[in-house]
């Protein structure tokens, strides 16, 4: 009667088992078909398509539209001269559960972007490099900050007293980063730091050396930009 009990019990917990994965499965299952179906809604729209450092762009407007195997999608005129490869781009599609694809006529992809943050994808084309898709006028945004940044500036310590003159140009130096170059006479720690290329990512400016070492500044409420983490004699960099 034990045995008998006990195996029962067995074949009970062994269903109740078996219950609780196909549970799990089937959760995963609508958790990846819901995070496809959001991503087939916030899609449509206009898109930035760009090399990573902005040198070329193009315009796509992905539509919700049918088109056959994907989606309806417009390039404006100058993108097959910018990206050429677009040349074979006919629509749109979600594969998967994150990948975007831009596709050709037969459905294969010209080009897959994955989500690296919000609002941004990337894509790699072998023997090409990486491409960018993100927000039309997000991505123009960047750009106009970008070019508020380019000029002259003076790093002060928290006091005020000038410490350094600094020139930030848009002269490509690899991959996002540009061209930046101090002037005579600066302090000691920042000649020795002696920062060479420089870019805006994700709202901070960020001075990089030839050696890799990197500082971070953010704006602050009086139009500052001040180095991070924070320290009681802060270096604040002033736009002249």
């Amino acid at each position: 009667m034990r045995v008998l009990r006990a195996a029962a019990f067995a074949v009970a917990a062994y269903l109740a088992a078996i219950g609780a994965v196909a549970a799990y499965l089937a959760a995963i299952g609508i958790a990846h078909a819901q995070d496809a179906t959001t991503l087939k809604k916030s899609m449509p729209g206009q898109w930035e398509l760009s090399t990573t450092e902005r040198s070329k762009t193009c315009v796509v407007t992905l539509k919700a539209d049918a088109a056959g195997q994907g989606f309806k999608l417009e390039l404006e005129p100058a993108c097959k001269t910018a990206l050429p490869f677009t040349k074979d781009i006919v629509a749109w599609s979600v594969k998967g559960l994150d990948i975007v694809r831009l596709q050709d006529a037969t459905g294969e992809a010209v080009i897959d972007f994955t989500e690296v943050e919000a609002g941004i994808f990337e894509g790699l084309r072998q023997g090409e490099g990486v491409y960018i898709l993100q927000d039309l006028a997000a991505a123009r945004s960047m750009a106009k900050s970008m070019d508020q940044m380019i000029g002259d500036w003076s790093m002060v310590r928290g006091n005020g007293q000038p410490v350094c003159g600094l020139t930030l140009t848009n002269t490509e130096a690899g991959g996002d980063n540009f061209q930046v170059f101090l002037k005579p006479r600066c302090d000691a720690t920042i000649a020795q730091f002696n920062p060479t290329q420089w870019r805006l990512e994700r709202g901070q400016i960020i001075l990089m050396s030839k050696s890799g070492e990197a500082w971070q500044f953010e704006a602050d409420d009086n139009a500052q930009w001040r180095r991070v983490p924070d320290t009681a004699d802060p270096l604040i960099m002033l736009r002249q």
